[in-house]
């Protein structure tokens, strides 16, 4: 067996699974994000924070008689309410593909910018 399999591959992206306040996170940026945003709501700038909140973008599909399509979501990192407005936010060092895809469905759908950190 050679060397380089036996070796842990890394993550795709470069990103460092990280555990803060009790919670496994994808990334640093995300725990870090998740820690000021703690801060921000305990002092009373931000409130109903939440965590991987999850939106349908399109609707399971299916044609009479055939396999059904899955629907399709998007799993924002951060909802909470600042100044009587919903934020979505989500911590990005990588915009994939699918990621601006599903971006303009949230605007379509929902008429929600996602605010990236």
């Amino acid at each position: 067996m050679a060397w380089s399999s036996l070796k842990k591959k890394g993550s795709k992206y470069h990103a460092t699974k990280t555990l803060a306040d009790g919670i496994m996170f994808d990334s640093k940026r995300e725990a870090d994000r998740w820690m000021e945003l703690k801060l921000l709501e305990k002092t009373g700038w931000i409130s109903n924070l939440q965590r991987q909140v999850k939106y349908e973008l399109i609707p399971p599909l299916k044609k009479s008689g055939e396999k059904t399509e899955r629907a399709v979501f998007y799993i924002a990192d951060f909802v909470y309410e600042e100044n009587g407005e919903t934020i979505v936010e989500d911590c990005k060092g990588m915009r994939t593909r699918e990621y601006r895809i599903k971006r303009k469905l949230m605007i379509w759908r929902y008429g929600i910018w996602i605010k990236e950190t």
